[in-house]
């Protein structure tokens, strides 16, 4: 990627005065002045235009499509399966799982080669990374995750502590500070073998203390798995710097994917060799076109997979994947803050006194890419957003998420999606947008 062109400094949000002193707006920089300081800026022409009038603020649970996938899946069809047919097995595509998660780990998960890989969806690269975590540890009958965690882990974590006969200790989270290192502290013994938890909470948008959280598994023995779907793509994690065991992580949200598209597992090169994933397929077996009799694990991370890799998928994940490292994690950091840092202070300036509060950390070094707003009527208020082209989306009991996705989300979008709310919790409903209305 070129250098960026020499830009003022953006002005420094929280440099600000305080919310309550703010008359509607007042005192905010302007959005026009934000993006125009906006370093990522140019990023949001490298994917597909969005209707006029539509705001996307749904990019943390889908992200949008970047104008490179058509090209590389027609590239696909046409070139690769049109006309190699089989032969582009051994020319390309066998290899994909292992390439595309090696640029996925090295530049934005902070991890080695060969200790990342694109496999099957989050569900099935968690259950397979549980699984084989609980085995090493068979004597150990405890798993420490908390309540608020996403649902599809605690799903997973609670068929295999019925399965295997293990026992699952709950922490109970302050709904917006997340599970703490003292509260794993307190739970946690010699008799815990894995403690799992999101790195950054789905719905409050909290980042949990991965480093000391894990600091603090590995002094009880423990393993520790670390579910990474929101922070992908938004922020840094340092897998190898901070001695995480094993993660997992989806590629269709910040990594801009596409719908289902494969996620990712990580194990830390020293954990491999003794570690066996569950589902023996024929992709994961040392001699796979050998077809014999029993199931031999391949070495390192091929272990790990077990059907057909999905070509189609990954080739989309790649193409969202390097977006972002073109991009930089850190850079896309810088702006991830910025735009919550506005979407929170617009809030406090235009919708807090209509009942709407900020359900995420205060503190940016805590917080996540999304902003979590609290109202009694988030569902109402969410379907309304909708309606009026602005695509958010509703979490239980009472949240209204923004998913502020840096490379597709612009500071105006920030500003006439909260404007658009204000005229819904206010009643009017004059033009307070400064995109263009869909026809």
């Amino acid at each position: 990627m070129a250098d960026p062109p020499d830009l003022p400094d953006p002005p420094d949000l929280r440099d600000l005065a305080a919310p309550a002193e703010l008359p509607a707006s007042a005192g905010l920089p302007s959005p026009a002045e934000l993006d125009a300081a906006d370093p990522l800026r140019a990023f949001q022409d490298r994917f597909r235009p969005l209707p006029p009038g539509l705001i996307n603020l749904d990019g943390n649970s889908l992200g949008q499509l970047p104008a490179d996938t058509p090209v590389r899946i027609a590239h696909l069809l046409e070139r690769e399966w049109g006309e190699r047919l089989i032969r582009a097995w051994e020319e390309r595509w066998t290899e994909l799982p292992l390439q595309v998660g090696d640029r996925l780990g090295e530049h934005l998960l902070g991890a080695a080669p060969r200790t990342t890989v694109i496999a099957d969806s989050t569900t099935v690269c968690f259950y397979k990374l549980a699984a084989a975590a609980l085995q090493v540890r068979p004597d150990r009958p405890e798993i420490i995750t908390d309540s608020s965690n996403f649902p599809t882990d605690r799903y997973v974590l609670e068929g295999l502590a019925a399965a295997h006969g293990r026992r699952i200790t709950w922490i109970e989270p302050d709904p917006q500070a997340g599970p703490t290192p003292d509260q794993v502290a307190d739970v946690i013994s010699d008799r815990t073998a894995l403690v799992t938890l999101s790195h950054v909470d789905y719905r409050s948008a909290h980042i949990a203390d991965l480093e000391r959280i894990t600091a603090t598994a590995h002094d009880a023995g423990a393993l520790v798995l670390w579910d990474l779907s929101h922070s992908a793509g938004a922020l840094p994690v340092g897998l190898d710097d901070h001695h995480v065991d094993l993660a997992v992580g989806c590629t269709y949200k910040y990594l801009n994917g596409g719908p289902g598209a494969p996620a990712f597992l990580y194990v830390r090169e020293a954990l491999q060799a003794g570690l066996r994933q569950p589902i023996w397929g024929w992709w994961g077996r040392r001699d796979r076109f050998g077809m014999a009799a029993g199931y031999d694990a391949a070495p390192g991370l091929t272990g790990m997979l077990s059907g057909t890799p999905p070509v189609l998928g990954l080739t989309a994940s790649a193409a969202g994947i390097d977006l972002s490292i073109e991009a930089g994690i850190d850079a896309i950091r810088a702006k991830s803050t910025r735009l919550t840092e506005y979407a929170i202070a617009l809030t406090d300036a235009r919708l807090a006194s209509h009942g709407v509060d900020v359900g995420s950390p205060r503190d940016p070094d805590r917080r996540g890419s999304h902003v979590a707003l609290v109202h009694p009527r988030a569902r109402d208020l969410a379907r309304q957003l909708i309606d009026r082209e602005v695509l958010v989306d509703f979490r239980e009991p009472d949240v209204i998420r923004l998913g502020l996705s840096p490379l597709t989300t612009s500071f105006t979008h920030v500003h006439d999606a909260l404007e658009r709310l204000h005229d819904i919790l206010t009643g009017t409903h004059g033009p307070s947008s400064t995109i263009a209305p869909a026809p």
